[in-house]
């Protein structure tokens, strides 16, 4: 802490009552004289991290606030409510312990930045998320519990010193998609004022599921509850132990390494309900256009999942052989078929070369993985955005500070997660473990953020930026390059056109083309009827003209490859609506 200033910490304060089964929050009846708010509460009933037995209590709908003081009592402060993540399976507002401090300990946010924090827990797993896909057991019982907590933040925070009118949300991961669908729900309006979402959004194929039926009858015959009438089995589902539920919802480790993407094991999500989720999130994003919004990625957010989908980009002494790259993309792909595969590597592998890199091919993997469940989904929501929004912002960022990580290859930029520590403020709590340049980038992220939440715009407020970060909008879309160097170069434009550049476009125009991520609306045959004879076109003609682009210069190569390639699919985002 600063010199004459403090953070007050106020930890397991209920925002909810215990949560029946498959129940949505119910107010919680208060307390008698004052609550001792000096411990964490349990986490909500879950796995454990390696699947083999419960941890937490149903008794879990607590938050926690960081309140920071100078000299004097802090009125009127900007709040920030953080959502955790965990792939809607696991996680906890205390979670993630590094040296005796939770990783999500808001003191050093609040402090350096000048806000409150807030901490929440919700429902995850099968008694978060499970769903028959009607009104039966219609699910989203994780997203209530964050919308009860935000509603508390919004009626109580004013006692604690915050404004309840400059409320903004934030996630990673599970949790950013949680923020996403915060916006996106109708019942969100006038609740809260801003959003960011860090490596994840209601877009993301991980974050929705489609066939929650199909999923609620896997986890009944485990507990021995199907039944050919769903009326009865879902009224046996009812009477199961909760843990015995929980354990049903596990992940069997053993499945990981299995034939099909590890994404695919991502099943207990939010669904569209008709109610909290009205509808497809694509379309609910005119209920986002009240909000100031903020989101990117983590240049190789998908390289922990690459790892597992094709384990030899992490060994050495392997190599990533073409077919292993075609058999990631076919299990993406799922029903789209053998020329969609085709179609994506030729995408992917034209800046190969004859003689690939076999770390330029390794790379390409964690680029598939990255593009397909982080940054295509969040290039399109910052677009939606933009396209509804009448008067509030939109900005979009890309973290790449170099792994910490040990033993991972050296082309291994920021992994997912990774940008957390340095908005918590590791680096300050836990200097020795930290060098000078991760306190450099601490410092800049904990300001952009807090000034976002202070005014909606990151380089306006009271904390000061290495450099000005330009707005998104509609017609233009720079982005913000986020490491310990930065520079007025850390703010990429639009690139111009020209071959080298439209090769990986492609990418991000092939995504939407072959998995169909979101697209369910005229806009979307519009776009994939205006460019699917381009990329046939344009394939052919590096094919048979032979254009090899050098290792040195294409994107995805080398330090700076990975933005660059990133920049090239950002300038193609003009061209969905």
């Amino acid at each position: 802490m600063g010199l004459f200033r403090t953070v007050e910490e106020f930890k397991g304060v209920p925002f909810a009552d215990v949560p029946g089964k498959w129940e949505k929050p119910k107010p919680h009846p208060g307390w008698d004289g004052v609550l001792i708010a000096t411990k964490f509460r349990e986490r909500c009933l879950q796995v454990t991290l390696l699947q083999t037995k419960t941890q937490g209590s149903e008794d879990c709908l607590y938050l926690n606030i960081f309140v920071p003081h100078g000299l004097s009592v802090s009125t009127n402060l900007p709040v920030m409510v953080y959502l955790f993540g965990g792939a809607f399976l696991l996680g906890a507002s205390n979670d993630v312990e590094v040296f005796g401090e939770s990783l999500y300990d808001g003191k050093e946010m609040a402090d350096r930045g000048g806000v409150i924090v807030v901490t929440v827990n919700y429902r995850v797993g099968t008694l978060g998320f499970l769903s028959s896909g009607d009104e039966r057991l219609p699910g989203n019982y994780g997203l209530w519990d964050q919308h009860a907590a935000i509603s508390w933040v919004r009626r109580n925070i004013r006692a604690f010193g915050g404004n309840p009118d400059n409320i903004t949300i934030f996630g990673q991961s599970a949790g950013a998609a949680s923020v996403n669908f915060q916006m996106l729900s109708p019942y969100s309006k006038g609740l809260f004022r801003r959003a960011i979402c860090q490596g994840g959004v209601a877009l993301s194929p991980w974050a929705l599921q489609k066939s929650p039926m199909v999923l609620t009858k896997k986890i009944a015959r485990k507990v021995n509850c199907w039944q050919t009438e769903e009326d009865n089995m879902l009224a046996c589902l009812k009477t199961v132990d909760p843990i015995k539920l929980t354990m049903a919802g596990k992940i069997n480790l053993l499945d990981i390494f299995g034939k099909g993407p590890v994404m695919d094991l991502l099943q207990l999500a939010p669904v569209v309900d008709g109610d909290f989720i009205p509808d497809d999130p694509g379309k609910l994003f005119h209920n986002a256009a009240q909000f100031d919004y903020l989101a990117g990625v983590n240049s190789m957010d998908g390289h922990i999942f690459a790892g597992i989908d094709v384990p030899s980009i992490n060994n050495m002494k392997e190599t990533t052989t073409a077919d292993q790259v075609k058999g990631l993309l076919t299990g993406l792909t799922k029903e789209k078929g053998d020329a969609a595969v085709s179609s994506a590597f030729d995408v992917y592998s034209v800046h190969w070369g004859l003689a690939p890199d076999p770390a330029i091919v390794k790379k390409t993997v964690a680029d598939i993985e990255t593009d397909f469940l982080f940054l295509v989904p969040t290039q399109i929501a910052l677009q939606l955005h933009a396209n509804n929004t009448s008067g509030a912002s939109t900005y979009s960022y890309l973290f790449n500070m170099k792994t910490r990580i040990p033993g991972f290859p050296r082309w291994v930029e920021a992994e997912h997660a990774e940008d957390l520590q340095y908005l918590f403020g590791k680096p300050f709590s836990l200097p020795l473990v930290y060098f000078p340049r991760h306190r450099d980038l601490s410092g800049y992220m904990i300001a952009y953020w807090t000034n976002f939440a202070k005014t909606g715009d990151p380089s306006r407020g009271n904390s000061k930026v290495p450099v000005l970060w330009p707005a998104f909008t509609k017609y233009h879309q720079p982005y913000l390059v986020i490491n310990n160097s930065m520079s007025k170069s850390s703010v990429r434009y639009q690139a111009p056109p020209g071959l080298l550049l439209i090769c990986p476009h492609l990418a991000h125009f092939c995504f939407i083309l072959t998995f169909g991520a979101v697209w369910s609306d005229e806009s979307g045959q519009r776009f994939i009827d205006l460019f699917q004879d381009l990329s046939v076109r344009i394939i052919n003609m590096i094919k048979f003209k032979s254009i090899h682009p050098s290792s040195s210069s294409y994107p995805g190569s080398g330090r700076g490859g990975s933005s660059f390639r990133r920049e090239a699919q950002t300038s193609l985002s003009s061209h969905f609506f």
